[in-house]
């Protein structure tokens, strides 16, 4: 048995009336908890032994469903609300998921037909007194899973059709482990889910709130004023986390800037609040430096898909300012001669489609080191891709392609490390004014998911070249030399835009 799905169990026998998951509506104890996964576990066995899909809103059915799949070893396959249809439609006929469990039917029935998938919808899947669609999917026979598969996270893309990253039940079971003991989690905690229960980082937050036999507060994402990128209404998650007593939860870098500036505003800290996780991104120095103004319980830390998430995570007993914590103690890092950080521990077992992984440490594609303590800290990429405040993996060449396939747009240089969007410095097409552009750049956006639009934009001064180190011989961007030209301008779109989030 899984360990987390054992946890329950012995909650469900010991303390069956504790509350395990919670909407504000409705409070679900671990007793129902642990007889609703067994219930919907045995009814998606009769139908499939494949993977199967989900797509929801946050709740309580999410997290029974995936728990249901995890007990019965049904693969999962998380289908993340920032994703655009394309990759959902991706996520779905890669993974060959036979079924998709979803509380908005019809717009994924018309999403899975528009990609050329057959889609029809059965019996309702019956989860602790609440119903859900069960569509069944005619998708066609896909490469087998790595032996143990039992999640299959999507990133979040660094191109159009992002990876499936095949995660084993023991991987999933040891982050948990490792984040219940680092947090200290415990009986009175309420965890409150601010991210997508898709995204791995709250997925796993989750399992470890349950391995500590805590309180799981899963509402919708418009409660807690999470509106897809770049939006967070700061106001909403701060009432959220007061209204539901949030002891701990998990934000990227731009939900914590709205919040501290909401925060140095006018509101309180909830509270209440002891353990507020920051990953996915970078956070920058100053911010985290205005939250311990604020005494906002901010611990940052690191992860990856590829290694079932968090990998290293400051703490209250151990913290270091512009780290990301020591590794946890499931996890080993070592470098390689150029800085690249390498993890093993809990590592993938491949993605899907490919090749098994050789050898047991995963190269991260992260450039960083260990200080004399042990805190290891993140100072670059090795690649171009960035990965934006709200965590999401983007390819600028992925973005600039989609700009330059428009006739207005003759150039464009796309920037958004650690930023809550992508700006873009361009140079229109001869003698075209600035609205042909805007426009061209609101149709580009259409083929791109919202995390990878491009929201505001700069004309180059002149055209981007060769003479001026802008360019390569063959014409590739060198985005050292256009970052130094064009950094204040783009700082510029971010400043008149971003205190607007705030609100």
């Amino acid at each position: 048995m899984h360990p987390v799905i054992a946890a329950i169990g012995r909650y469900a026998a010991a303390h069956p009336r504790r509350t395990a998951l919670t909407d504000g509506a409705r409070e679900i104890s671990y007793s129902t908890l642990n007889r609703a996964i067994a219930e919907a576990g045995a009814a998606m066995r009769t139908r499939t032994s494949k993977p199967v899909a989900l797509c929801l809103d946050n709740a309580p059915e999410w997290i029974i469903a995936d728990l249901a799949l995890l007990a019965t070893r049904l693969p999962c396959v998380p289908l993340p609300p920032f994703f655009s249809s394309e990759q959902q439609a991706h996520a779905v006929a890669d993974s060959g998921a036979e079924y998709l469990i979803t509380d908005a039917p019809e717009h994924c029935i018309e999403r899975l037909r528009s990609a050329g998938l057959p889609a029809v919808r059965e019996d309702d899947l019956r989860l602790a007194g609440s119903r859900l669609a069960c569509i069944c999917i005619g998708t066609k026979p896909t490469a087998a899973l790595p032996r143990g598969t039992v999640k299959i996270t999507y990133t979040s893309g660094t191109t159009g059709n992002p990876k499936g990253v095949c995660l084993g039940g023991d991987a999933l079971a040891r982050v948990a482990r490792s984040l219940d003991s680092a947090c200290e989690l415990g009986k009175d905690d309420r965890h409150l889910s601010l991210l997508p229960l898709a995204t791995l980082l709250e997925n796993v937050g989750v399992y470890a709130s349950l391995c500590a036999g805590a309180c799981c507060a899963l509402p919708p994402l418009e409660e807690t004023g999470i509106t897809g990128a770049p939006g967070t209404r700061a106001a909403a998650l701060l009432d959220a986390m007061a209204r539901y007593r949030a002891t701990t939860a998990i934000m990227v870098p731009q939900m914590l800037q709205v919040v501290v500036e909401r925060l140095e505003r006018d509101a309180q800290v909830p509270p209440g609040l002891r353990f507020l996780a920051v990953g996915g991104a970078v956070v920058a120095p100053t911010l985290l430096a205005r939250a311990a103004t604020l005494r906002l319980p901010v611990f940052e830390g690191y992860g990856l898909s590829e290694c079932a998430s968090v990998v290293s995570l400051n703490t209250p007993h151990a913290s270091r300012r512009g780290s990301a914590g020591r590794p946890l103690p499931h996890c080993t890092l070592t470098f390689g001669s150029d800085g690249e950080i390498f993890a093993a521990g809990t590592t993938l077992l491949g993605y899907h489609g490919a090749p098994a992984p050789a050898g047991d440490a995963w190269p991260t594609g992260d450039i960083g080191h260990l200080d004399d303590d042990g805190f290891l800290h993140i100072t670059g990429r090795k690649k171009d891709c960035f990965i934006s405040s709200n965590g999401r993996n983007v390819s600028p060449e992925w973005v600039e392609a989609a700009l330059t396939l428009e006739p207005a747009i003759a150039q464009a240089w796309v920037s958004g490390e650690a930023r809550p969007w992508v700006a873009a410095v361009i140079t229109p097409a001869p003698s075209l004014p600035d609205a042909a552009v805007s426009a061209a750049v609101v149709r580009a956006n259409r083929a791109l998911p919202d995390y990878a639009q491009v929201r505001s934009w700069a004309p180059s001064v002149e055209p981007f070249s060769i003479a001026r180190g802008e360019l390569t011989a063959n014409g590739r961007l060198r985005r050292t030399a256009l970052a130094a030209r064009y950094q204040a301008a783009i700082d510029n779109l971010y400043q008149e835009e971003t205190h607007a989030l705030s609100r």
